[in-house]
């Protein structure tokens, strides 16, 4: 908007008595361009030159009243009457010249030509003032809602930054991981691994891209909700929100078959330690030998367990499916007994055992036999020739396997690197019964209608210390789903 031009009075000249007018410039001018100012300026400003109009108007009033007072004198023999002529010189906001003419006796006035011209030019400018304030004061509302409107366009466009922003770094992101892809099918060899592992990179980039146009409490929070929606959904990462809505998060699913179940499996849990990669959990030491890495207790010169939890983020479920590959250190004795058997939060097994929830609900338990093909009634598998009985708090559901393959009753102090735990092979000739239970190497817990969303617990627990016997792990996935 263009700014306005306001002028202020320099000077007011007299007018001249004997030429019966005004000189040529009554009165000179300043022009003057003023910064952009408030509704309350601009007021003020209007308000005071209003006043100076009508100073000059009741000024001009007396010149007047002065000129016909000597007309009059003329007129009648320069003999002074008493005679008046009053201009009121409170103008109304619009309207016309108001007038009170008192004359005295043997007096009357007289009007020229130039004073009836000049009340006409009063009661013009009289109007000229009227208009100059109504404008003025729409002007005011005006600028008032320009300024409104500025704000409000102020802050969209901080929130349209924002939006912006993040797209940019998500495109940012997700270009990256395309290019990456692209290098990597540029030297892909023709395996079925490596491409479904391009193929979930894919998935990834396309669900993170997804999410620009969602909030993400409407992203799914489970991959059985994506199943159910989605039926040919492959098996892949997708992007989950939390149960509260308040943050997202990257999770595997298994959309196919998995423990006697149809997919929709979320996986809460997963290491493999064959990843050069990947490292140990916080507080587990890593074992490498013969080409294996696991992860097992730290050092120390007692009997215990290290644990990693795994949170369910707030998923409702009613089935356990996992596996889990050890390996054997020294000599571990399964559930041998010696006073701490019979408490789940203890120490009750040489081997692994997963619980949910707390206080400690038993979900699985994996032993680990001193011997795979020489009798030992105390120290071998319950499931081999052992005789030791499996805690009420276990029952069913466990495994149980020796990684030593001595048939004279000889252990060391050595990490049986050629025979993984629980996988259902390289079982010896005590342990065809334990090598051939139903699911191997996956373990299934389904609680029917009893839904939870308890956090899993996964502890490497023996009863000696490390030094003497352990079982370390290099592998393990739990799912879980309804």
């Amino acid at each position: 908007m263009e700014k306005e031009n306001f002028y202020e009075v320099a000077e007011l000249q007299e007018y001249d008595h004997d030429n019966q007018k005004f000189p040529q410039e009554m009165y000179t001018v300043n022009k003057k361009e003023q910064p952009t100012m408030s509704k309350a300026t601009v007021l003020g400003k209007a308000s005071f030159a209003v006043a100076v109009i009508l100073l000059l108007i009741a000024i001009l009033g007396l010149q007047i009243s002065t000129i016909l007072t000597k007309d009059v004198a003329n007129d009648k023999g320069n003999t002074i009457c008493n005679c008046s002529y009053t201009i009121n010189t409170s103008f109304p906001v619009s309207g016309t010249l108001t007038s009170t003419n008192n004359a005295g006796p043997n007096c009357s006035i007289v009007y020229n030509e130039w004073s009836d011209d000049m009340q006409y030019q009063i009661i013009h400018l009289q109007n000229q003032v009227s208009r100059l304030i109504n404008t003025s004061e729409g002007t005011s509302w005006k600028i008032d809602d320009i300024r409104n409107i500025v704000d409000s366009q102020s802050e969209i466009t901080v929130n349209n930054t924002i939006n912006i922003d993040k797209i940019l770094n998500t495109t940012e992101n997700s270009a990256q991981k395309l290019i990456n892809i692209v290098n990597t099918l540029s030297n892909l060899q023709d395996t079925s691994a490596s491409t479904a592992g391009v193929v979930d990179d894919i998935l990834l980039i396309a669900q993170e891209l997804l999410e620009l146009h969602n909030e993400s409490s409407a992203l799914p929070t489970s991959c059985q909700q994506i199943k159910q929606q989605q039926p040919n959904s492959p098996s892949g990462v997708y992007v989950l929100a939390a149960t509260d809505g308040t943050s997202s998060y990257n999770a595997y699913c298994n959309m196919g078959q998995l423990c006697g179940s149809g997919g929709g499996w979320t996986r809460v849990a997963y290491l493999d330690m064959t990843d050069a990669t990947q490292n140990c959990p916080s507080g587990f030491r890593l074992y490498q030998s013969g080409g294996v890495r696991a992860c097992g207790r730290p050092s120390s010169s007692n009997a215990g367990c290290t644990s990693v939890s795994f949170p369910s983020n707030g998923i409702s479920y009613s089935q356990v499916c996992g596996r889990v590959t050890g390996y054997q250190w020294g000599s571990p004795d399964a559930i041998s007994f010696d006073g701490a058997q019979n408490n789940l939060n203890s120490y009750y097994v040489d081997g692994v055992s997963i619980t949910r929830g707390s206080p400690r609900q038993h979900v699985w338990t994996l032993m680990a036999g001193l011997f795979q093909s020489t009798a030992d009634t105390t120290n071998n598998c319950p499931c081999a020739d052992g005789t030791t009985s499996v805690q009420s708090f276990i029952g069913n559901n466990y495994f149980c396997e020796s990684g030593n393959p001595s048939n004279t009753g000889i252990w060391q102090y050595t990490l049986y690197s050629a025979d993984p735990l629980w996988d259902g092979e390289g079982c010896g000739s005590l342990e065809t019964s334990c090598c051939s239970v139903a699911g191997l190497p996956w373990f299934h817990r389904d609680y029917g209608n009893v839904n939870t969303t308890d956090n899993l617990e996964l502890r490497v627990c023996s009863d000696q210390p490390p030094s003497n016997e352990d079982i370390p792990v290099s592998y393990y996935e739990i799912y879980i789903k309804k």
